[in-house]
């Protein structure tokens, strides 16, 4: 096969794109990115360096030796001239794989395209497979979050769809001890800066929750993936969750606005999807009162951003055996009432049915106020 047959049939596919990503600088992405890239090279793959930035990293820039570099296009702005990545290059050379570093680097004014992971973008869409680096607090939806545990507001960014479409996503750990001591070291930055940056960003409270960040983020990408995923029997589905999911089951009893607040603060807590259940009986018509009150329900449901569903079933514990199997549910939350017979249902017919319906997933009877008399 001629090389243009082979460029001809590598550009009608979009290239896959793996992403490591840590939870701070000096983790350790770009050294396994280059680790990994050395054994392609050594399986036969064409893969060439399209960005690197070692930061001075002397362990970072002996990873790389031995991988061919696409040297740098300048860029002058303001009078100054800078260096970014040069795409065009990139493509001009087609390689089978391209290591791109910092995926959330904005470009120099002047360049073709505003943000780094548009170039990576480009190449992708011309059929170039690219792994690529960053870090969580670049994730857009994750910005305030990141700024109300660290109190730094991130600039560069990139917006979650680059992770949601990636083909892999790495998650590159450490432990808090192991980054303070790579940084006290000097391994991540300069003496000089050593002091500052374990006074503010690498606190040791930060670096922990940036790191359940990181994972989180990796394990609901993978969690989603699964679920899509036509290889993995419905039967199976449970015992994929990753993260906690929690239906709450209203009734037109008052206690259900209660219900939903309470089961809204243990799904956040658990960082986990809130959802909402109401049975419909085919057979018995809801007053106005009653319309209203579920109604009223779901628009609660939805301002704590759950997903509100309405089903219509004779069966009680079969609609919702069928919503949890569905949805993916690891926590269940019925309301206790104060009424004694629909009380002793709960107490037998319905949870026992539950119990033997649903498998690995925890079922909560949780106690409600009752109204004064």
């Amino acid at each position: 096969m001629h090389a243009t047959e082979s460029t001809l049939i590598r550009s009608v596919r979009r290239g896959k794109h793996k992403i490591f990503i840590g939870m701070s600088p000096g983790v350790g992405k770009t050294y396994r990115m280059l680790e990994e890239a050395h054994c392609l090279r050594q399986e036969g793959i064409d893969v060439v360096v399209g960005l690197l930035e070692t930061h001075n990293r002397a362990e970072t820039a002996q990873k790389a030796i031995g991988l061919e570099q696409v040297p740098r296009q300048d860029v002058t702005c303001s009078g100054i001239t800078l260096t970014e990545m040069d795409t065009e290059a990139i493509l001009a050379r087609q390689p089978q794989l391209v290591l791109v570093d910092e995926l959330a680097h904005t470009n120099v004014p002047g360049s073709e395209r505003e943000k780094r992971y548009q170039d990576v973008e480009v190449l992708l869409a011309a059929g170039l497979d690219v792994y690529s680096t960053v870090n969580i607090q670049h994730i857009e939806s994750l910005n305030d979050t990141v700024a109300r545990i660290t109190g730094v507001v991130v600039r560069e960014r990139i917006p979650d769809r680059i992770l949601d479409e990636a083909d892999e996503v790495v998650v590159i750990d450490v432990t808090p001890e192991t980054l303070e001591e790579r940084l006290k070291d000097g391994k991540i930055y300069a003496p000089e800066k050593i002091d500052q940056s374990l006074q503010n960003f690498f606190k040791r409270r930060h670096l922990i929750a940036l790191r359940e960040l990181a994972l989180r983020e990796v394990a609901d990408n993978i969690e989603e993936d699964a679920f899509e995923a036509e290889s993995i029997p419905t039967s199976l589905a449970p015992h994929c969750n990753i993260l906690e999911r929690v239906l709450v089951c209203i009734s037109t009893y008052p206690n259900a606005v209660q219900l939903i607040r309470r089961g809204a603060r243990l799904a956040s807590y658990m960082h986990g999807p809130l959802y909402c259940l109401f049975v419909d009986n085919p057979d018995r018509f809801l007053t106005k009162d009653e319309s209203l009150h579920i109604e009223t329900c779901e628009n609660l449901c939805k301002e704590f951003g759950g997903q509100f569903i309405r089903v219509k079933d004779h069966d009680v514990a079969r609609a919702i055996a069928t919503a949890a199997q569905n949805y993916h549910i690891s926590q269940i939350f019925i309301g206790e009432s104060q009424r004694s017979r629909w009380k002793n249902l709960l107490r037998t017919s319905l949870t026992q049915q539950l119990l033997r319906s649903l498998k690995n997933i925890d079922i909560h009877i949780i106690a409600t106020e009752k109204p004064s008399s």
